[in-house]
């Protein structure tokens, strides 16, 4: 197989934001918060520029304590972006997020990288980082899903047990979702790079494989622990 990936220039990437702008232009057209999605358009512009030059540096140091640190900013920002759904809460909660991600998370990763992977050695960047960002990045959205709907349903006054129950159901609906569609309605970003890249088909199988239990895992897990470990806070503030 063809062991290179076919290159996008500047100018034919460009292209791609004219379906973007007509979005933009129809979000504005129905007062729907154009700006915050033209921001997060240029915001993720200037994030993924920034992070292509921060890892080609990291990649060609091969240093443990900067794979680290870049991992532990990892959790910290989408522990911080977990609370967006109930930002006014966001410093009496963050603690247990970060604690449930690092925890839940970082053993799962931990697990996969080390067992599974075999990495030699275990900090190997070109792995551990964009694996870790598929990680904290799931468990940050199903974080995320589960504390907006637990602090509406106790808003609701429903006992916390229900409530825990129904938010963790909820939260993972996305992944399970992802999981019955893999392979028939979707092909994943991993799997689809690697193919691109020349890889067989075969061996990005197995990859995906390991994502997608790595990511329901960590998601379930993650979401599990801070909802037991912050029942006495979420109780208080949804009886504000």
């Amino acid at each position: 197989m063809q062991s290179t990936v076919q290159t996008i220039s500047l100018i034919n990437l460009t292209i791609i934001f004219l379906p973007v702008l007509l979005v933009i232009g129809l979000l504005y057209k129905w007062s729907l918060e154009a700006g915050t999605a033209l921001y997060s358009i240029i915001r993720m512009l200037l994030q993924l520029i920034i992070l292509g030059y921060v890892l080609v540096f990291i990649f060609e140091s091969q240093n443990l304590w900067m794979t680290l640190a870049v991992i532990t900013i990892m959790i910290l920002a989408s522990s911080w972006i977990a609370l967006r759904t109930i930002q006014q809460f966001r410093q009496r909660l963050f603690s247990y997020v970060f604690i449930s991600s690092l925890v839940a998370g970082g053993s799962v990763l931990f697990i996969s990288i080390y067992f599974v992977l075999g990495l030699e050695p275990i900090y190997k960047p070109q792995y551990s980082i964009p694996i870790a960002g598929m990680v904290f990045a799931n468990t940050m959205n199903t974080m995320s899903l589960a504390l907006e709907r637990i602090y509406s349903e106790l808003k609701n006054n429903i006992s916390y047990i229900q409530a825990r129950n129904t938010a963790f159901h909820a939260s993972l609906i996305p992944i399970v979702n992802s999981m019955f569609a893999v392979g028939i309605v979707s092909l994943p970003g991993m799997m689809t790079g690697q193919v691109l890249s020349g890889i067989s088909p075969l061996i990005a199988v197995r990859y995906q494989i390991l994502i997608m239990c790595m990511i329901f895992s960590a998601c379930a897990l993650s979401t599990a622990m801070l909802l037991v470990l912050a029942k006495k806070p979420l109780t208080q503030l949804s009886i504000r």
